[in-house]
């Protein structure tokens, strides 16, 4: 009985510095005699618990579960539900926690707040809005600002990655991070000015917040500006500001933020301005990318275009095999998107395997027959860039949902025409029109029997015919047409136009059929037609006219101002008596009395002018100038000659060939003279 009071003493001594421990928030020290606790009691569920908490605060997940999964007949789940999965929820095991969560038999507050983070962190967004609310509305603590924010949140993912339409909540913008978030929901409307404006809102919120902690720093105040400030350069990137965006990326990226996902974030938007250009750079920036854990602090969709971007990089880089090992992977990843096929296909023709390519589109448009009419419109422009048109135009009018659009036809009737396949762009025409008869058919409207993009195709394919000979069929479509609105004037117009290049006496009598001129005035403004912009008579206005100039105005009537012809200047050895030479027009060598340069005179000069000039011959008899002597030493200054491939200067540090600078420098190289090696 001694030994177990003594014990039992020991035990009362070490629960009091645990708590004494607990109270100064010392939890690494209060371990100590918590382990020293359960050496007396392995099964003691208080010290247990205790232990589990110190190593959580101490940020030991993975020991804190170790414990908690050890002792799980001690450590139930009803006991320890929360700890536990917290400790998932941090280790990035979201599913895990989520079972957890949901295994418990009663849901407290604390694991109804933890279900609305591991439902975000899930993007089931539309479970984690509900939760939110429920928590909002049945909670009274001083954390009501925080779920706010966090439902602020959540609206504004829902409408970023699933497009939805994001509903008033009614909550007050009075902190940056629910004016930021706010941002964020508009962006993803489209809202890019709004957005701009709320962003800027929330910088002013935030410098006003930390600037009352004395203990901040502006360096601190910058970090956290961060976020925000990505963001706006974000705008700016869609907005088209791409040098604006990317000045302010390359500033955040200066400030070293912590904040991994941030920084992957900004690296991936700058490989996107920097496209195929600049390629080093966007090297070094696809680093950031591949920071360890980033993948838990982003998005699926924005891993996946993070990936996508890193494909096309592989491809501007030439690293044909890394292009299409992250190309296979992303369409293993998700079969149904477009965009790796899309790289492989581009991959391949940068290859010059175009048949490949083609054959890759066509797998992918028979297995995946909803997003087919893109990959169409792909292998289209393969078989175009081949020369091969009319395949290409067979690709074309295999895409049923746009065979009708005005652009696929015109498009059609233009590559068959270059193709001289007049009968199948008229059949392209038939085609479009007889589908929009149909449509117009199941629908109940009685009035406007024909669409205006019906009546636009069937006077497009008229003026075809008439332009390519088929006269008859043109004729016989305008009738037609005419039959079913007599009243429409534009029609009988059409129809008499044609009329007049087959049957002239035919077109007589239906120019009978024109209303009068009198019933087709319109009420004109003469004088405000002349003076508009596209006017090319302008009447003017009448002044008064007085004396010679009256006369003048009445007598001359019609009658045009003479020119007055300048006359030609002549030679000064100009004599009028005699006769000009009537060769002179041509060139000296091609007149008939030229005999050409007496030669023989440059012999008698060798050997004259000052000493030591040389003739304009001597360079010839330099040996140090002919093509088998090897080459000199380059002079300081002067430009060695190099082969094309060796040493290129890239354009952008080239002189212009005519800069004045290199002239001077030849002209003076001319007067120092010719001379060999230094």
């Amino acid at each position: 009985t001694a030994a177990a009071a003594g014990g039992a003493g020991a035990a009362a001594a070490l629960w009091s510095e645990v708590n004494r421990c607990g109270q100064n928030g010392d939890f690494a020290r209060a371990l100590k005699p918590l382990n020293k606790i359960l050496q007396i009691n392995k099964e003691d569920v208080t010290a247990l618990q205790c232990k589990v908490v110190c190593l959580i605060q101490n940020g030991n997940f993975k020991e804190a579960l170790s414990v908690i999964n050890t002792h799980t007949k001690v450590l139930t789940n009803d006991v320890i539900a929360f700890e536990k999965a917290y400790c998932e929820y941090r280790l990035n095991r979201i599913e895990n926690a989520l079972k957890t969560i949901q295994s418990a038999s009663q849901q407290t507050d604390k694991l109804k707040e933890l279900y609305g983070q591991v439902l975000y962190r899930l993007e089931r967004y539309d479970d984690c809005l509900a939760a939110y609310r429920d928590l909002i509305r049945n909670s009274q603590d001083e954390y009501e600002e925080e779920r706010k924010t966090n439902l602020s949140a959540v609206v504004a993912a829902q409408s970023t990655w699933e497009k939805v339409m994001p509903e008033d909540l009614g909550l007050r913008e009075s902190t940056y991070e629910l004016c930021y978030n706010s941002a964020c929901a508009l962006i993803g409307q489209g809202k890019l000015n709004e957005a701009m404006k709320k962003l800027q809102k929330a910088e002013e919120l935030c410098r006003q917040s930390l600037s009352e902690d004395s203990d901040v720093t502006e360096e601190d105040i910058e970090a956290e500006l961060a976020i925000i400030h990505g963001q706006m350069a974000y705008i700016m990137q869609l907005q088209g500001r791409t040098e604006d965006a990317l000045q302010l990326y390359n500033q955040i990226i200066k400030l070293k933020p912590t904040d991994i996902g941030l920084l992957a974030v900004i690296a991936n938007n700058i490989i996107t301005i920097n496209k195929d250009q600049n390629v080093f750079d966007s090297k070094k920036k696809v680093k950031l990318t591949n920071a360890e854990g980033v993948e838990h602090k982003l998005s699926k969709k924005q891993l996946q275009a993070i990936e996508f971007n890193k494909a096309l990089l592989a491809m501007y880089t030439n690293q044909a095999d890394q292009c299409h090992k992250l190309s296979a992977s992303l369409q293993s990843q998700s079969p149904e998107h477009l965009l790796p096929v899309l790289i492989q296909a581009a991959q391949l023709c940068r290859e010059k395997q175009h048949a490949k390519a083609v054959a890759l589109l066509q797998d992918f448009a028979d297995q995946h027959p909803a997003n087919a009419a893109e990959i169409k419109l792909t292998m289209a422009q393969l078989k175009i860039a081949q020369g091969s048109v009319t395949k290409a135009c067979m690709i074309l009018r295999s895409i049923e949902e746009l065979q009708h659009k005005p652009g696929m036809v015109s498009a059609l009737v233009t590559m068959y025409s270059h193709e001289e396949d007049i009968d199948s762009a008229i059949e392209v025409f038939t085609q479009a029109i007889q589908w929009y008869q149909q449509f117009q058919a199941s629908q109940t409207r009685e009035a406007n029997p024909k669409s205006p993009v019906h009546l636009s195709l069937i006077r497009e394919a008229v003026n075809f015919k008439l332009k390519h000979g088929r006269k008859k069929e043109a004729i016989s479509d305008l009738e037609e047409l005419w039959k079913q609105n007599p009243k429409d004037v534009h029609t009988l117009a059409q129809l008499i136009s044609a009329y007049s290049l087959v049957d002239p006496e035919k077109a007589k009598v239906l120019s009978k059929h024109l209303p009068s001129s009198d019933t087709m005035s319109l009420k004109v403004d003469v004088d405000a037609l002349e003076n508009s912009h596209g006017a090319t008579y302008v009447r003017k206005k009448a002044g008064k006219l007085t004396g010679d100039n009256q006369q003048k105005e009445q007598g001359q009537g019609d009658v045009k101002k003479k020119k007055k012809k300048k006359k030609g200047k002549l030679p000064k050895n100009y004599d009028p008596k005699v006769t000009p030479d009537p060769e002179r027009w041509l060139p000296m060598r091609e007149r008939s009395y030229y005999r050409g340069r007496k030669k023989g005179k440059k012999k008698d000069q060798v050997g004259k002018g000052t000493q030591g000039s040389t003739t304009a011959g001597s360079s010839e008899l330099d040996a140090s100038r002919t093509a088998s002597s090897p080459p000199t030493s380059p002079r300081p200054g002067s430009a060695a000659a190099v082969s094309a491939t060796s040493n290129v200067i890239p354009p952008r540090h080239q002189k212009p060939a005519g800069a004045p600078a290199t002239k001077k420098k030849q002209q003076q190289k001319k007067k120092k003279g010719a001379k060999g090696g230094w």
